[in-house]
């Protein structure tokens, strides 16, 4: 394939970012990267749970479960990109619950889930020991160009025509936003691994 892109299937893709992770020591963090049609929260789930086959404890964390409350995020709306793009997501949260003490010099308890969005109100969940080798998978859309610390990133990328076939009706608006973020943000060139989602059970991976 044209470009350094080579075919893989999806288990052949969380195989292969698993054998990644393995390769390393200590802690890691890494940072799934896609809209949801492209399944980044599905594929850190399996290869987390790859990861746990091999003896590594590992936590797949879905970045909608941090995001800020809907009275700060939907203050311009229901369907304002320029919000979704850069006022959504807790960062802050993130980088205190999730990202820092999944980090060498961490504490190694993660948070698995923040608020409930939906519901608008704090999940009651506690923190997960991770283990000196724990591996946290932080999963979701719009994550790459923040500065989030992570020892890999994947970007999985789709382009506008199929995310809109694919966007659920209620996130046809998120299209625009995804599109000014492949734009302006460029996350692919943040990921160490890239991967061509327009067919996400057909993908094409590059590594950097």
């Amino acid at each position: 394939m044209a470009g350094g892109f080579r075919p893989i299937d999806r288990e052949g893709l969380a195989a292969h970012l698993t054998e990644r992770i393995t390769g390393r020591s200590g802690r890691v963090r890494v940072l799934v990267d896609g809209a949801p049609p492209a399944g980044p929260v599905t594929l850190a789930r399996s290869v987390a749970e790859l990861l746990r086959d091999r003896g590594r404890g590992s936590l797949a964390v879905d970045a909608d479960d941090f995001l800020r409350p809907a009275s700060v995020r939907l203050e311009f709306g229901h369907t304002d990109a320029g919000m979704f793009l850069d006022g959504w997501l807790d960062e802050p949260a993130l980088r205190r619950e999730v990202l820092g003490p999944a980090g060498p010099d961490g504490s190694g308890s993660v948070l698995p889930r923040l608020r409930d969005a939906v519901r608008d109100r704090a999940f009651r969940d506690g923190p997960v020991p991770l283990g000196p080798e724990g591996v946290v998978l932080l999963a979701g859309g719009r994550l790459l160009g923040r500065g989030l610390p992570a020892e890999l990133t994947v970007h999985l990328r789709m382009g506008r025509a199929a995310l809109e076939r694919r966007l659920a009706p209620d996130q046809a608006w998120t299209a625009v936003a995804f599109a000014r973020y492949e734009a302006e943000g460029d996350p692919g060139a943040h990921a160490d691994v890239l991967v061509m989602a327009d067919h996400p059970d057909r993908p094409a991976l590059r590594d950097r």
